[in-house]
């Protein structure tokens, strides 16, 4: 069952990105946080709104769509955005940080 949290963030970055490809998996069991939470994200995108811009404006724009989600309820959002061709490339997701 998807919860609010994450419903949300799937639901602005579908809206703003069109993305070909889009995952949210909440990883807030894997942290110090009581049971159910929703503290700790990780977003695999790929849009061709991305095209042209360098990895940090990617991130930047991520973070820009989900400013009320981190200004609230979210501590921790790692973000892989990948352009159309990278994606093609390789459509692999790497791992959380610790």
């Amino acid at each position: 069952m998807e919860k609010p949290v994450e419903s949300s963030i799937r639901s602005k970055l579908q809206q703003s990105l069109e993305p070909i490809h889009l995952e949210v998996i909440n990883e807030s069991h894997m942290h110090a946080v009581p049971r159910g939470s929703e503290t700790h994200f990780r977003v695999a995108v790929a849009s061709i709104r991305f095209e042209g811009m360098s990895l940090i404006q990617r991130h930047r724009l991520v973070n820009q769509i989900l400013q009320e989600e981190l200004a609230g309820p979210v501590h921790a959002l790692s973000i892989q955005a990948k352009t159309l061709q990278q994606w093609q490339e390789n459509p692999s997701l790497g791992q959380s940080p610790p």
